[in-house]
């Protein structure tokens, strides 16, 4: 009952943890849903105020192509809308002048009912609108010449070019009216996306031709401004590219106004290149623009109305909202609200990974606790139980049928009881009687002395295996609880090292970014991934001049000074954005740097020796150096020692603690194999950062440290990895200093001098002795003066490990560059 219990209270646990998760997930779909609900209803007014611009606008005061097209792109990117854009359609062709409502009308129910008929065979598709538009316009204008007997090669002709124009504007439509119906899921705008969006802004303007304010007319007006803002976000490019493809759209709704287009195109240039002073320089550069060309174009009249035209577009521009322009710079490639917004976004899904990550790390550190608390209370024996169960056992196989059980059981309770406890006492120590040597008082209480006692040892088997079962389920109980606590840990590490991801670096990759430039140096793109102090990670694609190392003897030595730490190249690798370019990945250069000498030999001889060792840098700034003799010698010891230090190895490169790490490495030897294997562990975790040294010593021989004169041994008293279930692990702790050079050697080598002699003096005398500054001269020295001392024979694997430290010297000394300061680091997230 109590592990069912348990059991229980874990499922209650973990699914808890769920449900909060899911709790957690729905909440902020709500509201996501909320707030894309209110911003759907503002965008809605504008989209049916385009519509009825649109149901005014005419080409050549005769040609109506934009109805029927924005019509047709609403069926499938709003169709909740969709009747709200048709009556706004039809009020505005019926105030217009050109009396083209009838058509209107017509090629909207046209158009319904072919989509309508497709959608019954499933052959309506978003593609095959734009040819659906142009046979809906050809298909009513032909009938209604044909039923008013005016058909001629004129009006085909005309026919046929507004059906043209209207399949060009559906193609159009179809990008640019996602943009106001917040269809898309990201900001940023291609170059075609952004004509586009020009080309229906400008095909709205058209809908006001005609409307005259006092001298103002007002599709000037809204002309100029449009350009203002694409001026002020864009710079000179857009800003003319905006007043090019506006002029063509007006001259094209009227003739009379063809100059247009190369007074907007020419005012655009201009007001964008005074992007930079802000939004009265972009007014001046419309002002000036506009006038200049008016007075070459126009009379007094006509540049005293384009004067009035501009200054009215500039007050409309100085009274725009600054949250207007910031969220149309955020659709413009190249603008910093655009490189915001996406660091914004890339900030908000690392948030929310984060905080699952976290939450699901809960959810294992809770699974571990209950197996934990499972393994505490579990199976543990109970001396009374165990007395009741085999009372129970043999009074009924024998007790039940028996003619003496009323007097043993009713009259002799306590005699009775006393003899079976003494029986199951003589079982338990393994002292169970023959049949000659039960006692005469046990024959006399009980005429089945024999057969009773052979039930009892029977079933005291069947409780020994019960219970050796029993503890290799709680053995895999623990492992399975520090494993899941291992993986907490990590996962907990990972959800820190996104928050600290998510932090705003751009402007710092800007700063980087014009001081390589300032170098003559083509940089194609720069990515701070980490800027904390000893763990920086920068990536740079540039292109590669073959016979130059830019990199190494220019752009790190300047990041270096830059950033205010040594920077050395980790990895360069061709990149894939094409022929030439190059990606670098820059990062902290380590300040001491380990050289490794390693020597060894089998016992007699042999090829295989049973001793494994391993030096690697794990890549958070430590380099391990590890050593394992596995029991005994051959291919079997190999195997546990080189499996010993891949798991822990593995598991480090991982994040998880050291601690866990050796517990999880001796668990699993132990659950690996029913034999009596093990293996030892000599582990030497080295910072390259500060050459903080942690040693963890598992069943291992001592290690020594020579610096200068002095020898300094390291040692640790536990049993090797896979014999106890429970190890102690002690992790000894020390400074390195330049120049030191650690020693680490299996039982073959130590034991060498044999049990005569103190054999921590004399390995200290012999190091000390040796005057070797490479460290695998050191180490084949080493050996050979062991085998030596043993006259050439080789009683036990003999491994030796030496690393000596050393301050790490950049190849290429850091430089300043006049201009360039020292970068900000940002806050670390804790």
């Amino acid at each position: 009952m109590q592990k069912q219990s348990s059991v229980h209270e874990m499922k209650e646990h973990c699914s808890s943890w769920l449900r909060q998760i899911k709790l957690g997930t729905r909440q902020r779909l709500t509201d996501s849903r909320i707030m894309q609900a209110w911003l759907v209803k503002r965008w809605a007014v504008l989209l049916v105020v385009i519509a009825f611009l649109l149901g005014r606008a005419t080409i050549l005061d005769e040609l109506s192509p934009f109805a029927i097209a924005y019509f047709a792109v609403f069926y499938y990117v709003r169709k909740d809308l969709l009747h709200w854009v048709g009556m706004a359609l039809c009020a505005g062709s019926l105030l217009s002048s050109h009396g083209n409502a009838g058509y209107i009308v017509a090629q909207m129910l046209v158009f319904l009912l072919i989509q309508k008929g497709l959608e019954k065979y499933e052959k309506a598709e978003l593609s095959h609108v734009p040819l659906l538009v142009f046979i809906t316009n050809f298909s009513v204008k032909l009938f209604s010449y044909l039923v008013a007997a005016n058909l001629s090669w004129y009006t085909l002709m005309m026919t046929g070019i507004e059906s043209v124009l209207s399949l060009i504007l559906t193609l159009i439509f179809v990008q640019a009216v996602p943009v106001f119906t917040l269809a898309r899921k990201k900001h940023g705008l291609k170059t075609d996306e952004i004509i586009c969006l020009i080309i229906l802004l400008a095909s709205v303007m058209t809908g006001t031709v005609g409307w005259i304010v006092g001298n103002v007319t007002v599709e000037h007006v809204l002309s100029r401004y449009l350009i203002l803002l694409f001026a002020l976000v864009g710079g000179a490019p857009l800003g003319a590219s905006v007043g090019v493809i506006t002029g063509l759209i007006l001259s094209l709704a009227n003739v009379n106004a063809i100059y247009q287009m190369s007074l907007l195109a020419f005012a655009g240039m201009l007001a964008g290149l005074m992007k930079e002073g802000g939004r009265l320089a972009v007014a001046l550069g419309m002002l000036i623009g506009s006038s200049i060309l008016s007075i070459y174009i126009g009379d007094q009249t006509a540049f005293l109305h384009s004067t009035w035209e501009s200054t009215a577009a500039v007050l409309l521009f100085l009274l725009t909202p600054r949250s207007v322009i910031q969220t149309l710079a955020m659709y413009i490639p190249g603008t910093q609200e655009n490189l915001k917004s996406h660091y914004d976004y890339a900030k908000r899904v690392r948030d929310i990974t984060a905080e699952r990550v976290q939450q699901f790390s809960e959810v294992f550190r809770q699974l571990s606790r209950s197996f934990k608390q499972l393994t505490t209370e579990g199976y543990a024996v109970n001396r009374e139980g165990e007395v009741e169960h085999f009372m129970n056992t043999v009074s009924g196989k024998f007790c039940s049928n028996c003619g003496k059980r009323d007097a043993c059981w009713s009259r002799d309770f306590d005699k009775t009881y006393k003899y079976m406890t003494d029986m199951m006492s003589a079982i338990d120590k393994d002292e169970a009687p023959s049949k000659r040597e039960i006692p005469k008082e046990w024959t006399r209480a009980c005429i089945k002395t024999e057969r009773v006692l052979n039930t009892m040892i029977h079933e005291y088997q069947l409780h020994k295996n019960n219970l050796h079962w029993k503890k290799q389920i709680l053995e895999s109980r623990q492992l399975v609880a520090d494993q899941l606590t291992g993986v907490s840990q990590v996962m907990e590490d990972l959800a820190k090292e996104i928050k600290r991801e998510g932090q705003e670096l751009f402007l710092q990759e800007e700063q980087i970014r014009s001081a390589l430039e300032e170098l003559g140096l083509s940089i194609h793109s720069i990515e701070i991934i980490n800027l904390e102090e000893g763990n920086v990670e920068i990536e740079v694609v540039h292109q590669y001049l073959k016979g130059y190392d830019e990199c190494r003897k220019i752009v790190a030595p300047l990041l270096s000074d830059i950033i205010g730490e040594n920077i050395a190249v980790k990895r360069e690798y061709a990149s894939d954005r094409g022929d030439g370019y190059y990606t670098v990945m820059f990062g902290s250069a380590k300040e001491y740097e380990v050289e490794t000498g390693i020597a060894g030999a089998a016992k007699g001889g042999d090829l295989l020796s049973g001793d494994s060792f391993s030096t690697v840098e794990l890549g958070n700034g430590k380099f391990a150096v590890a050593l394992s003799d596995g029991m005994g010698n051959g291919e079997r010891a190999r195997a546990e020692s080189s499996t010993a230090l891949n798991i822990l190895q593995q598991l480090l490169q991982s994040g998880m603690d050291e601690k866990l790490a050796i517990k999880s490495v001796n668990s699993v030897l132990m659950l690996r194999s029913p034999d009596e294997i093990f293996a030892t562990v000599d582990m030497a975790l080295i910072d390259l950062y500060s050459a903080q040294t942690t040693f963890m010593k598992i069943g291992s021989t001592p290690s020594f440290i020579k610096r200068e004169n002095e020898v300094i041994s390291i040692m640790a008293n536990n049993l090797p990895v896979g014999i106890l279930q429970e190890i102690d692990v002690d992790l000894v702790s020390v400074q390195l200093k330049p120049g030191d050079v650690l020693i680490m050697m299996t039982d073959g080598i130590y034991d060498a001098p044999g049990y005569a002699v103190n054999k921590e003096m004399w390995m200290k005398r012999v190091i000390q002795e040796m005057e070797l500054a490479d460290p695998q001269d050191f180490a084949d020295c080493l050996l050979e003066r062991i085998v030596r001392y043993q006259n050439g024979d080789i009683l036990d694997d003999m491994t030796v490990i030496v690393a000596k430290i050393e301050r790490f010297q950049p190849e290429w000394a850091t430089f300043s560059w006049p201009g360039v300061s020292r970068i900000e680091r940002p806050k670390v997230v804790s």
